[in-house]
């Protein structure tokens, strides 16, 4: 069977499954690969196939199709690659859950701030919240004399009951004085910042990598310990030079992308 031919019979076989109607392709057209993989995609968008379900077997997909072994593989090759579906060895192909898109780490908003924005529950859990000596890393960035100390500040945030991001923080003790007796597990420090201390952050660097999650970090977001996630290493400024909050990120990007704005 050639490929014109081959193409015309997957185009009929998707449209009797209530997908979009498609024009016949001709030779040198989209490969079959791509077009199982759209019909599939389109599956998904509509809600015929919910997040966590399990796609039909690869037999099944090559008869409903009509096409070969091969081209259903790759199809659902490229679509675990883009994250839309998921391998569960010995158990099949399921449908990925729907991720959110973050936009705080392109800007000085703050993680709870810009979700509560978004209508998401957004819930924290304090870990750790003390006064002691930072790390030589904070101390290099916020730049702080040798015994100067900071408001440490570890909190689980927690986005519609389940937890996204480990964020342990320092802040230059001088400029927060006493804020490490507040109650922080139902309020934003950013506007904490701003209602207590007149501190409003203007510009921040930052620098993204791959993280492996400790044995206590992967317990504190509920990830087994292989699971990949995204280390944020940020340290923000207010209106003047000084440096005034430094933060290391634990983010799970199986349940949210980062989105950047290029400006």
């Amino acid at each position: 069977m050639n490929t014109s031919v081959k193409q015309r019979k997957l185009v009929t076989k998707t449209a009797s499954r209530r997908l979009p109607e498609r024009r016949p392709i001709s030779d040198g057209g989209t490969p079959l690969w791509a077009q199982v993989k759209s019909s599939i995609i389109e599956m998904i968008a509509d809600g015929r196939m919910e997040p966590r379900s399990k796609l039909p077997s690869e037999t099944e997909l090559c008869e409903t199709f009509d096409v070969s072994r091969t081209v259903v593989r790759e199809a659902l090759k490229q679509l675990v690659f883009e994250r839309l579906v998921y391998k569960h060895q010995g158990k099949g192909t399921f449908v990925a859950e729907r991720r959110d898109e973050q936009d705080f780490i392109g800007s000085t908003v703050g993680f709870s701030d810009e979700l509560m924005g978004k209508n998401k529950l957004v819930t924290r859990r304090v870990i750790r919240q003390e006064v002691a000596l930072p790390t030589s890393r904070a101390r290099k960035l916020l730049r702080l004399e040798r015994d100067e100390r900071v408001v440490l500040i570890d909190r689980v945030m927690i986005v519609d009951g389940e937890p996204r991001t480990l964020v342990r923080i320092s802040l230059r003790q001088s400029a927060v004085p006493g804020i490490e007796a507040l109650p922080l597990e139902n309020r934003s420090l950013y506007e904490t910042l701003r209602r207590q201390y007149g501190i409003s952050l203007k510009r921040a660097e930052r620098w993204i990598e791959a993280y492996t999650p400790t044995a206590e970090e992967a317990q504190l977001l509920q990830v087994s310990a292989n699971t990949p996630l995204v280390s944020i290493e940020s340290c923000s400024y207010g209106d003047g030079d000084d440096p005034i909050e430094y933060f290391i990120a634990i983010y799970r990007t199986d349940r949210a992308r980062l989105h950047f704005v290029i400006k």
